[in-house]
């Protein structure tokens, strides 16, 4: 069954699209406010500032996203203190539930996930030091806190917070009768004097690169002007979505990136045009001649 659409209402507090805003979606208990660090007396004014609820703050070291994720029974009085003995971070999340329905329990359990999911993505730098213990609950309410965290996954990267999107793909079970091998918008990028040879599918609007594919080992092309490429080529390193094998290396597990140019250069090691690098294997044809194809079959 495809997943259904869901309808997210944003509220831009102050009228900017950068500003302090509210999220919430229709039938979710949930409530997500964000605001800027130099928002932060304006954002603690607000009633829900003083629920029990998970917070997050974000800020930056060396180029690299920045993470803490903490609990409190009263949001408000811990961003005070976090105000004065933390100076790194530049804006606040502040996740809450409606009518403060929340307890010390939901709140410690959520956070604990949340550190869980944070680690296993690998996309920011985790300033919590030890994996917070998880409160027991309830299984009626273990499901109620992993439905909450479902849609909130959802929230956060439409609000720009993109440390809990994981782009790791699962592969299908062994033993369960698979889709057919040759997929009709499977690309292939090679290098064969550097050993790379990659596979990818396009799914759902994403370029997934597949497991398996083996790509060059270490970034070699420039770090001065590319540094959103090669942070990302260091991370996935580090989060073993790719593993050296002698020369070169290879993807542990499909792995999603939102553009061709961006699969295509942590394949490289290097910036490469996704568009002319990646060849349709069904028709030999580059990516940006079979996007050429499949437009002019949209009617006019």
């Amino acid at each position: 069954m495809s997943a259904q659409g869901r309808s997210l209402e944003l509220f831009f507090i102050d009228g900017r699209p950068d500003g302090m805003l509210t999220a919430e979606v229709f039938n979710w208990t949930g409530h997500v406010l964000r605001a800027r660090r130099t928002q932060l007396k304006e954002a603690l004014q607000r009633r829900e500032a003083g629920y029990t609820g998970v917070y997050l703050l974000f800020g930056e070291n060396e180029g690299r996203a920045r993470l803490y994720i903490g609990e409190a029974e009263d949001m408000r009085e811990r961003l005070r203190n976090h105000a004065q003995n933390k100076d790194w971070w530049d804006y606040a999340v502040l996740i809450s539930a409606a009518a403060d329905v929340l307890h010390k329990a939901h709140v410690k359990y959520l956070e604990s996930r949340l550190v869980e999911i944070a680690r296993d993505v690998g996309g920011a730098e985790l300033e919590n030091g030890n994996q917070p213990t998880r409160s027991s609950l309830s299984e009626a309410a273990t499901a109620n806190m992993e439905s909450f965290i479902d849609t909130l996954m959802m929230v956060l990267p439409a609000i720009r917070v993109d440390a809990f999107l994981n782009k790791k793909r699962s592969r299908p079970n062994a033993g369960v009768r698979s889709e057919p091998a040759q997929d009709p918008d499977e690309f292939t990028f090679a290098v064969p004097r550097h050993g790379v040879s990659a596979t990818a599918v396009l799914k759902e609007g994403e370029m997934i690169v597949k497991a398996g594919s083996i790509v060059r080992a270490e970034w070699v092309g420039d770090r001065k002007h590319n540094t959103h490429y090669f942070k990302l080529h260091d991370d996935l390193v580090a989060n073993g979505t790719i593993v050296r094998q002698g020369s070169t290396s290879v993807f542990s597990n499909d792995y999603a990136f939102s553009s061709v140019s961006a699969a295509a250069a942590i394949v490289a090691g290097r910036s490469a045009n996704g568009r002319t690098s990646w060849i349709h294997k069904a028709t030999g044809r580059s990516y940006a001649d079979w996007e050429d194809a499949q437009l002019s079959e949209v009617p006019q």
